[in-house]
């Protein structure tokens, strides 16, 4: 999820949270305010009532709130000196002019007492009030309202303004994506007049030309080592063969001879592959394009096709799907090459390989010992199972580390007798 569309989830649920509590506190603010009016209110009416007392004393005879909106009781002087003036919220049966009747409704009433010609009277006054659930109802739909619009606002703003105040960063980021060492030929770039992104830009900038520069050394050292090892391998191999062919050695010479020739072969190929496999972890090759394994897994069983005949080893085919890759044509060659030498060299005489592809794996299964493979180690460097005599232990090694470069999962169990190795792309 992007970060704009991050920040609308928490914002959205703080605009609900505040504007909920807002509609709470707003509520009973209101409710307040309204009371306080009705007061004024009562209390105005309170000097009219006890004005016109004075005027007309007839008002006294007045005793239930069915003649009007105030009732009036006489009471001994201790209970006038002793009663305070009350407000209280109550329910009363009225009829408005759209009721058919007499309905229980909200009112405000005011209790207090006055004095009339040595007598003491209660005066109870009314005033209809707002019904709460009325308010409820009103504010929680205006509530909803604002809380609709404001979220509205926000999207217009995330997606109008904060899009074009976040597009350098964006901008930037695409370029770091399509960013590849070795290959893109300048930095990324983003013109932009904001400090934080500006600040950004020049970090990961300066990382990038460090790792470049490292790049670039490395790149070097792989090729002066390739150059200054072969070499001087290639001419001691030269040497040892001129030797062996000139015959003048007893028995013992040339097998000494012969056996020091084939360790020095096997350290042609342990060099050339720890050079291959620093170069794959190095991403040194760029050349990426859609290839096909189907024809270069066939390609690979007809390579070897005189080693499975020599060690009686059956090779079935089956593709149910094309699978197709975009990798480095190399490094596709030399991941199938791998696994079938492995399961080749590792079988049995007479034994079996099976290979599969679908449209998004390949498998490949094959007799050997009777006993699993430890598949924590088996993917690691110079890892050689307790059967194997030659081989340089890289072989599993280099196939996980193309998998990694191109981010497809390489994987081993023993099942059914067999030793199966999954590639899925």
């Amino acid at each position: 999820m992007k970060l704009l569309n991050q920040s609308i989830k928490y914002i959205s649920v703080s605009l609900l949270f505040i504007v909920g509590l807002w509609a709470v506190i707003f509520y009973f603010s209101m409710l307040n305010e309204i009371k306080e009016s009705v007061d004024e209110e009562l209390e105005n009416y309170k000097r009219q009532i006890v004005y016109k007392v004075q005027k007309d004393s007839t008002i006294l005879q007045q005793s239930s709130f069915e003649e009007g909106f105030f009732a009036i009781h006489e009471i001994s002087q201790a209970e006038a000196l002793a009663a305070k003036d009350r407000y209280v919220d109550t329910m009363l049966y009225m009829q408005d002019a759209d009721d058919t009747e007499l309905e229980l409704e909200p009112v405000r009433m005011l209790t207090t007492v006055f004095e009339h010609e040595n007598s003491y009277y209660e005066l109870s006054i009314i005033n209809s009030m707002v019904e709460e659930d009325d308010l409820i109802e009103e504010l929680f739909r205006d509530t909803l309202w604002l809380y609709v619009i404001l979220i509205i606002g926000i999207l217009f703003i995330n997606n109008v303004i904060l899009q074009r105040l976040w597009k350098p960063f964006y901008d930037y980021l695409e370029q770091l994506k399509n960013f590849r060492l070795g290959s893109s030929k300048s930095l990324p770039y983003a013109a932009t007049s904001t400090k934080e992104f500006s600040d950004l830009q020049q970090t990961v900038n300066s990382l990038l030309q460090q790792n470049i520069e490292t790049y670039e050394h490395q790149k070097e050292f792989i090729g002066n080592v390739s150059h200054e090892l072969q070499t001087p391998l290639a001419i001691a191999i030269n040497k040892l063969e001129l030797l062996i062919e000139k015959g003048d050695l007893d028995n013992t010479q040339a097998e000494n001879l012969a056996d020091i020739l084939n360790i020095i072969e096997r350290l042609v190929k342990l060099n050339k592959s720890l050079l291959l496999l620093t170069k794959i972890e190095n991403k040194q090759f760029p050349d990426e394009q859609n290839i096909s394994l189907n024809q270069i897994v066939r390609q690979n069983i007809s390579d070897m096709e005189e080693i499975a005949e020599y060690k009686a080893i059956s090779i079935h085919l089956d593709e149910s799907g094309t699978l197709s890759a975009k990798m480095d044509k190399s490094l596709a060659n030399i991941i199938i090459s791998n696994l079938l030498r492995n399961a080749l060299f590792h079988n049995i005489s007479g034994g079996k390989v099976h290979i599969q592809l679908s449209e998004t794996t390949f498998s490949i299964s094959n007799t050997g010992a009777n006993t699993p493979l430890d598949e924590k180690k088996i993917f690691s460097r110079f890892h050689k199972s307790e059967s194997a005599t030659s081989g340089s232990g890289l072989g599993l090694a280099i196939v996980k580390a193309i998998g990694d470069l191109y981010g497809f999962a390489v994987s081993y169990r023993y099942e059914n007798d067999l030793h199966h190795f999954i590639l899925k792309f």
